[in-house]
């Protein structure tokens, strides 16, 4: 974010074990451009001091309804002015309990109560909590009440149980946050995305398969639901969770990955082709597990996979189309000749060696107007750059076309 954009949000601690997640989740808004308050419950510091936050965030930790650092005494109203977004991380089940009634007994359920901001709250407790009717009545009321509800997430929790009710992880409700934060340049545009590797079968153990993490297709799936679009998602096999609000289908091959994009794409104003899809596939897959011998060599025969992104933008009324490259060499080269060769209007291009599984990417855009590079950065804001590009070249088409 520039410094004239830079947004503000107010992060409020309540009293859970999972407040040990709230230092990272400031310290990843505070990396992503954003101007963090931190204010917490009196049991919040029961389990994490505002010493803490307070190096973390470069700012005092307010605790206290009547604290005397606010000039007019009314921190309760004022810390919440100017704020973009608040942020409740971990929320409790009784913080969502006051938050449903309209209780303000504290400083930090007072800040709710008078904000002037969108709301998000991060559920943080035992599954059974979770599980009881009264919660459930009063999450649903947050719902109603127009509250962000991010999570919660199953797994193993502090009392030794496993279950639903554990909070997300820092980096989720941080990618959720800066989406909500994000402007609105493609409201109700509809986005077509394929993420990840696709995995070949050689037999019933074995593959051909490629480094993909995924990452970078989940960030801009991210990025466009931040930026107002729906976005429908096909993913190869990753260990990522799906991006909240994005329509997932999940395929292993090439052809489940084509078939998966015939079905979808009438529907798409954009489709952004991210997915690392193998070229090539076994001819013949073996059924069983082919077994190894001494003497022998094992020879496969591979045939091409179909060229999804070469498909869809030859389509009689193709969507806008984004492709990526990922080179070894002669980067702007190659990618601007596959720019040209698939005929699609933006061809987003790194090289492989030093984008594939990592957090953070380099990119140059390649488009009829010539090369734009974008330097290195967690692959999240490289996401949200290429979005916007997105979103100026798209509006400019449909300006055209008017």
């Amino acid at each position: 974010m520039t410094e004239t954009s830079r947004k503000k949000v107010l992060l409020g601690l309540t009293g859970g074990i999972a407040a040990y997640k709230s230092a990272e989740l400031a310290r990843l808004l505070i990396q992503d451009g954003v101007d963090v308050q931190v204010a917490m419950t009196q049991a919040a510091c029961g389990f994490i001091t505002p010493a803490t936050m307070q190096a973390l965030s470069g700012k005092p930790v307010f605790t206290d309804m009547w604290d005397a650092r606010v000039a007019n005494a009314m921190g309760h109203i004022e810390l919440s002015r100017g704020m973009d977004a608040i942020i409740v991380a971990p929320a409790t089940a009784d913080f969502i309990a006051k938050l449903a009634a309209g209780h303000a007994d504290d400083l930090l359920s007072t800040l709710c109560l008078a904000r002037e901001c969108p709301l998000l709250v991060a559920p943080a407790m035992n599954r059974q909590m979770w599980g009881n009717a009264a919660t459930r009545r009063n999450v649903a009321q947050l719902l109603k009440d127009g509250i962000v509800v991010l999570g919660p997430a199953s797994g193993d929790q502090a009392c030794g149980e496993v279950g639903m009710g554990r909070m997300l992880e820092a980096a989720e409700i941080a990618a959720a946050a800066i989406a909500c934060l994000a402007p609105k340049t493609l409201p109700g545009v509809r986005f077509l995305i394929t993420a990840g590797p696709t995995f070949e079968p050689i037999d019933a153990v074995r593959g051909i398969t490629n480094r993909s993490s995924g990452k970078m297709g989940h960030a801009l799936a991210r990025a466009a639901l931040g930026a107002g679009a729906k976005v429908a998602l096909i993913s190869g096999p990753v260990t990522l969770p799906a991006p909240a609000g994005a329509e997932i289908t999940h395929v292993d091959t090439a052809a489940q990955m084509f078939e998966a994009v015939k079905r979808h794409v009438t529907r798409a104003d954009i489709f952004v082709g991210v997915a690392a899809v193998a070229d090539y596939r076994v001819d013949k897959p073996r059924r069983h597990k082919i077994k190894k011998t001494d003497e022998s060599q094992l020879q496969i025969k591979l045939v091409p996979n179909p060229d999804i992104l070469g498909w869809v933008a030859a389509q009689p009324r193709a969507p806008f189309c984004v492709g990526f490259a990922a080179e070894s060499r002669n980067l702007d080269q190659y990618a601007d000749e596959k720019r040209r060769r698939k005929k699609v209007q933006l061809m987003v291009a790194n090289l492989a060696q030093e984008a594939i599984g990592s957090d953070d990417n380099e990119v140059s855009l390649l488009d009829d107007s010539g090369t734009r590079r974008l330097a290195r950065a967690p692959k999240e804001v490289v996401a949200r750059q290429i979005v916007d590009h997105i979103a100026k070249l798209y509006g400019a088409k449909r300006h055209k076309t008017k």
